[in-house]
């Protein structure tokens, strides 16, 4: 999957350093209230998928020079998602 390449104004759940990068869902977590519209003291709703997708650690940092097989599991919600490349 692909995080959106987005940077708009307010309360966003998704790390900035994820954006733009392409990862794989290691697990669908459940549905939970929109974190994005519960910060502004709304519903939250509808429900939003949250996901754990998981991204190469040197994909994700340019200058990792570690183990070239380490990971990082991010959770995100369906919104933040598109169809990886």
């Amino acid at each position: 999957m692909l995080v959106r390449r987005a940077y708009p104004p307010g309360h966003i759940r998704t790390p900035w350093y994820i954006r733009g990068k392409t990862g794989v869902v290691e697990r669908i977590c459940g549905d939970f209230g929109n974190p994005e519209e519960l910060a502004y003291g709304r519903d939250g709703k509808p429900k939003q998928p949250l996901y754990r997708v998981r991204f190469m650690q040197n994909e994700v940092w340019e200058d990792y020079t570690e183990n070239p097989s380490d990971t990082v599991d991010i959770e995100i919600f369906e919104h933040w998602l598109e169809p990886g490349a």
